[in-house]
């Protein structure tokens, strides 16, 4: 087995890092970001695969644009459930490509159909949350 896929730091993971780094903040701002760093003091590696292998290798694939990769993003969250902090980041990164509060909305209304009122309702309680901090980002 090859350890270079496990060399986060090789200069061909780093070049996957940079550019996965650039899809997230395109996509995310801050908010991506923040989700890297905050894994750097105890997982670093699962940092370099979210931004390397999600971002720079699934994001930017052609296909789909981003407005149909977070629709689909909020689906899968949505259904998989327990999953509110990375719902309210894809939330955010869906207004971010343009997606309106309705869409949203509508989105998540749908998702009950496949995954249940009670995954679909909290779903919605966290749009309310991302909302709201749009709307009035000083408070918290």
């Amino acid at each position: 087995m090859s350890t270079s896929q496990h060399d986060i730091d090789s200069a061909d993971n780093l070049v996957r890092r940079r550019k996965g780094l650039d899809v997230l903040s395109r996509i995310d701002g801050h908010q991506g970001d923040a989700v890297i760093d905050s894994l750097a003091d105890i997982s670093p590696a699962l940092g370099h695969h979210i931004a390397a292998f999600a971002f720079g290798d699934i994001y930017d694939r052609p296909g789909l644009d981003p407005r149909s990769r977070q629709l689909v993003t909020l689906g899968a969250l949505s259904a998989l459930g327990g999953c509110e902090p990375q719902l309210r980041v894809h939330i955010g990164a869906a207004l971010n490509v343009g997606i309106s509060r309705e869409e949203i909305i509508e989105a998540l209304l749908h998702s009950a159909v496949y995954a249940g009122f009670p995954r679909a309702l909290n779903a919605t309680f966290v749009a309310r949350e991302v909302f709201a901090q749009r709307d009035n980002p000083t408070a918290e």
